[in-house]
């Protein structure tokens, strides 16, 4: 039975992701380089150890410019791309509806509590959260699953009864070590990694109610024992 659901933060409540990837992509394409999305892929939601496209880029036009102002920039664009971003479709609906059905809600996110919970105000859904767990409160960040243990641990509930709602491929593998079902709602830069081994996945929460998700997740389960 289910009890719980938690969320990833960047890419899946809100599309931070895409507008970084436009923003690094760009000034590559300045110094007639080019990011493959297969390439960039290693650090989305996960961290900078992965991949560090900042410090590629630096060695690939030879430190014309440091890594520091390669950052800075990046930094100052994505801003500005993320003047107008709103919640990702279905969102808030999932939020309401697991609050009325009395399931505990947590977020589990790989970036840092600084950026994550300004957000979360500032899009009105910071009270939502039973439990937000993020990079400041883990040793290693996701593929790792210790984000979503933590996550289980604090809302009292198992991996099998719990959700976790992902956008990427690191995301997707913590959930799943971490016992738990794994719905995948990619975007718009995700949408072309090469998913497997979800328990389900949607182009957007608003395609979904998430009463009919957790039926079929549960009646999927049953047949399964």
């Amino acid at each position: 039975m289910i009890k719980a659901i938690v969320f990833d933060f960047d890419g899946l409540i809100l599309d931070t992701e895409t507008p970084w990837y436009d923003a690094i992509n760009n000034l590559y394409g300045e110094h007639g380089l080019e990011l493959p999305i297969e390439q960039y892929a290693q650090c989305v939601g996960s961290s900078l150890a992965q991949f560090d496209p900042y410090s590629h880029l630096e060695q690939a036009i030879d430190k014309a410019m440091t890594r520091d102002e390669i950052s800075k920039l990046c930094q100052a664009r994505h801003q500005e791309m993320m003047q107008n971003e709103k919640l990702r479709p279905g969102v808030l609906s999932y939020l309401d509806t697991a609050q009325s059905l009395g399931l505990k809600i947590g977020l589990a996110s790989s970036s840092t509590g600084s950026w994550v919970i300004p957000l979360l105000k500032k899009h009105g859904i910071f009270e939502y959260f039973d439990c937000i767990h993020t990079a400041d409160h883990v040793e290693e960040v996701k593929p790792n699953p210790a984000l979503y243990l933590l996550a289980l641990n604090s809302l009292g509930v198992e991996g099998p009864e719990a959700i976790a709602f992902e956008d990427s491929l690191h995301g997707l593998r913590a959930a799943k070590a971490a016992g738990m079902y794994c719905v995948v709602v990619p975007n718009r830069l995700t949408i072309h990694f090469p998913f497997a081994n979800y328990d389900m996945k949607i182009g957007s929460m608003a395609d979904m109610k998430l009463t009919d998700m957790i039926e079929k997740l549960e009646k999927v389960s049953a047949l399964e024992k």
